[in-house]
């Protein structure tokens, strides 16, 4: 991978794909997969991300390539800083490949394009091959085709793969395609009725809970070997322009450069233009936010069973990058916290499956409240905000014990529940030590409601007047149904680090 300094940006040479379809259900998740591993089959240094705020995608990518995927999000994190996310993400790769969301065009609100895979893409300038479910199309495929093409003008759509194609149907609808359409036929994927990966209410199943998943991953990569064009996937990637981006952490200063190469830097390179200037102080804020580190190494509890499961990793990394040691343990399987911790985690998943098994760990359970509750600092998120309840709801319609940390109950509902993108402002006037986050980008996906839900914040949905307040606030905990990305507004985890070094150098975490 090459890149060169331009100012303050960056240009960075990053083979690029993504795999994005007209609607759900296409198989954008099972042909993502069985690429990544044909690519790791080929040896390619691969990595990979799912556009939007989804969770179990990215998991599903990670048993194949081996190494964390990511999220790019552009509600959460506007344009620049998805650049800078997806360069600094693909360090050292040879490929990087996204998964799109929902149909190409479907964004915030159900009636814009706003974070939607059209948009990752014209953000990133990244090469886009459309995925068609054939099944009942023949000659109709090519005006499907053409419409997504032309809907908008800069679609950066350059290929298409017909999935659940027969091989007798190919060769005719790649020359119709290719003919009348001018794009690339990469390929079909033919139905392979074992490689299927099924779903429940929160999205697709875990991939532990799927048989052999690993081998019905590459039976799938040697179908697609034989029926999809790779060496023409991998060129068309090859031709994704430079990425363009200004690094979030400094990578070289214009100081440096000037020293380094001062041909290159004259009067008037040096003086910042109206446009720097303007995308400068969008980034400003969360790169001077990223300079903080806790003067001490802080070990925070980190709840991660199959009850805790739903994680961005950016959000793991940039607290380990403040100082963070992040130790994970099981409410389900540990019998104790772990010692001498100085903040808590507890994010979202599936306590709902698991109400029995913690409501049995009666001592982790009380260990957690009687440590939240003795000031230490805890961040939890929609399945561990859950698990602070008195009580919660699990699949059988039965309510079990949990921490008692809130007072009330949740319980199940029969849809989905304050769904999608929201924007949170700071109601009550100190959370976690502050007294104004700002703006905070979040999203909520949940089938149950609480009868406590707090009020430490205002949620907007954004192209809605709808809206309503939400999350406990107090000195030392932040906890509610929204998921947060922290690089979405980094002060949040950075307040959060800072109160459990408040509480490390009280002497509360018994070090």
């Amino acid at each position: 991978m090459r890149s060169k300094q331009e100012g303050n940006d960056v240009l960075k040479t990053i083979p690029r794909i993504m795999l994005a379809a007209g609607a759900s259900g296409s198989g954008k998740t099972l042909l993502t997969c069985g690429l990544l591993q044909v690519l790791v089959n080929r040896r390619i240094k691969t990595v990979s991300f799912k556009c939007g705020p989804d969770y179990i995608d990215p998991m599903f990518h990670t048993q194949v390539i081996g190494t964390k995927s990511r999220n790019l999000d552009t509600f959460f994190t506007g344009e620049e800083i998805t650049r800078s996310l997806l360069a600094k993400n693909s360090a050292d790769c040879e490929m990087a490949v996204m998964e799109g969301v929902m149909g190409f065009y479907d964004g915030v609100a159900g009636t814009t394009t706003q974070a939607s895979a059209y948009d990752l893409a014209r953000v990133t300038d990244t090469p886009v091959i459309l995925i068609v479910n054939s099944k009942g199309m023949s000659v109709s495929l090519a005006a499907y085709i053409k419409g997504f093409m032309e809907y908008k003008k800069d679609s950066r759509i350059k290929g298409v793969i017909f999935n659940q194609m027969s091989p007798m149907l190919y060769p005719r609808m790649k020359k119709l395609v290719e003919e009348e359409l001018g794009i690339k036929a990469l390929g079909y994927v033919p139905k392979v009725e074992d490689c299927v990966i099924e779903s429940r209410h929160l999205g697709l199943v875990l991939p532990e809970e799927i048989p052999e998943l690993k081998q019905r991953l590459l039976k799938l990569a040697d179908v697609l070997e034989k029926s999809l064009d790779i060496e023409a996937i991998i060129q068309l990637a090859k031709e994704a322009p430079e990425l363009s981006y200004e690094p979030l952490e400094e990578e070289k200063t214009r100081a440096s450069i000037m020293a380094s190469e001062p041909e290159k830097c004259t009067q008037n390179s040096v003086a910042l233009s109206a446009a720097e200037n303007t995308k400068q102080s969008s980034l400003s804020s969360v790169k001077e936010v990223l300079k903080w580190k806790s003067s001490k190494k802080l070990r925070i509890g980190l709840a991660k069973d199959e009850a805790f499961c739903f994680f961005y990793e950016d959000n793991l990394d940039l607290l380990r990058a403040m100082g963070a040691e992040l130790v994970p343990f099981s409410p389900i399987h540990d019998a104790h916290l772990p010692e001498n911790l100085d903040g808590l985690l507890l994010y979202g998943g599936y306590p709902e499956l698991n109400t029995q098994a913690l409501e049995e760990n009666k001592f982790m359970r009380e260990e957690i409240a009687e440590a939240i509750k003795g000031g230490m600092p805890c961040l939890a998120e929609c399945g561990g905000f859950m698990y602070l309840h008195d009580q919660t709801e699990g699949m059988d319609g039965k309510f079990y014990q949990m921490t008692g940390v809130i007072p009330g109950k949740v319980w199940r509902t029969p849809k989905l529940t304050r769904f999608g993108y929201i924007t949170l402002t700071q109601n009550e006037p100190l959370v976690l030590g502050e007294t104004d986050f700002g703006s905070s980008p979040a999203h909520e996906f949940h089938y149950f409601d609480s009868e406590n839900c707090g009020t430490a914040f205002h949620a907007s949905k954004p192209h809605s007047k709808r809206g309503w307040d939400c999350i406990h606030g107090s000195d030392r905990l932040l906890a509610g149904f929204p998921h947060l990305y922290y690089y979405a507004n980094p002060k949040i985890p950075q307040a959060f680090l800072k109160k459990c070094l408040e509480y490390r150098l009280s002497g509360r975490s018994n070090d």
